[in-house]
């Protein structure tokens, strides 16, 4: 080559890095608020992303809504469709009258996922939610590519009762009227239990902000008895997934402990209901995963997701003045 043809080519592949390293950050992903109706109840869910990749259902869990996830939903919806249900009873989603054991609320998800159209997917499920993602892929395997269990346990696996009998864990049998009527309009009392003493600091747990809007979004009717519903439904769900559990899953799996919550107990459950189990405790971090340590747990989750589902991304320029997108509270 000759030293002119070198130099300009070096001056290309000068001006096409800097191109890349100054172009502006691809934007994040619109999220939008929608509901599809299925056979037993009306899930409202979040949605963001696009992309030939294989979706992923998020799952929240006990005091949140599918809000807990928009900050996740940003990181991993470039190539992929990206899906937070509002579990049954919860959010705005319908309140069903019973079908509260996991097993059931599973097969909602499972309806709501058909629904949109999709058959394979990633499951990501946060406390509740993490026993959701497991119900659904202990009865839909060849649909499951991935599942993500974050810090809480599994009714009737290994040595549960650990967990049940722990301290602090009297709400697990805290439903029916009375408890309704002592709550009524104390809601945000009652959940400040949880997002306090289940934190590794409650200056660093759920933020104000989330804390008004769950705190109001239990108080509407119905809800809280719906989220009582979930703990009744224990005993249920510990005689189901034991019997799951006699077939182990497949499927590659990551599990995420708070270091000063379940530590490294879900992540021993795990290997008892499959065989290729990665566990990471989460340093410093109680319950609330998402919250507490966003920086350790929004990476761990991208970075396992991308590889046991990988996609084309694509290289994006953001628009100099990009819309906004206006919150409303079901867009929250």
């Amino acid at each position: 080559m000759k030293p002119f043809q070198q130099v300009a080519r070096s001056l290309a592949l000068a001006a096409t890095a800097s191109l890349a390293l100054n172009a502006p950050a691809a934007p994040a992903p619109v999220v939008q608020s929608r509901y599809a109706v299925t056979e037993r109840v009306t899930l409202h869910y979040l949605e963001s992303g696009h992309g030939d990749g294989t979706p992923v259902i998020l799952l929240h869990g006990y005091t949140e809504t599918s809000r807990m996830w928009r900050p996740l939903m940003a990181g991993l919806g470039d190539g992929r469709t990206v899906i937070a249900p509002d579990l049954p009873g919860e959010g705005d989603s319908g309140i069903p009258a019973d079908g509260y054991d996991k097993a059931t609320m599973a097969r909602d998800i499972h309806a709501l996922v058909h629904k949109l159209g999709y058959r394979k997917v990633n499951l990501v499920g946060h406390d509740i939610g993490l026993m959701v993602a497991y119900a659904y892929a202990a009865q839909y395997p060849d649909e499951v590519q991935s599942v993500t269990l974050m810090d809480a346990f599994l009714p009737g696996v290994g040595d549960w009762q650990k967990v049940w009998l722990l301290r602090d864990k009297w709400h697990f049998n805290f439903y029916g009227e009375t408890p309704l009527k002592l709550v009524q309009g104390r809601e945000r009392i009652y959940l400040e239990h949880f997002w306090n003493d289940f934190a590794a600091n409650p200056e660093h747990s759920v933020s104000e902000a989330d804390r008004r809007y769950y705190a109001a979004s239990y108080a509407r009717p119905g809800r809280m008895r719906a989220g009582f519903e979930y703990f009744h439904a224990f005993p249920q769900d510990a005689e189901t997934f034991a019997r799951f559990a006699r077939t182990p899953l497949t499927m590659p799996m990551l599990v995420l402990g708070g270091e000063k919550a379940s530590g490294s107990f879900l992540i021993t459950q795990a290997t008892l209901i499959d065989t290729r189990v990665q566990g990471v405790i989460v340093k410093g971090a109680g319950h609330w995963l998402m919250e507490e340590a966003p920086e350790q747990t929004i990476p761990a989750i991208t970075r396992f997701i991308d590889q046991v589902s990988p996609v084309q991304r694509s290289l994006r320029i953001a628009p100099a003045h990009p819309e906004r997108t206006p919150l409303s509270r079901k867009q929250a």
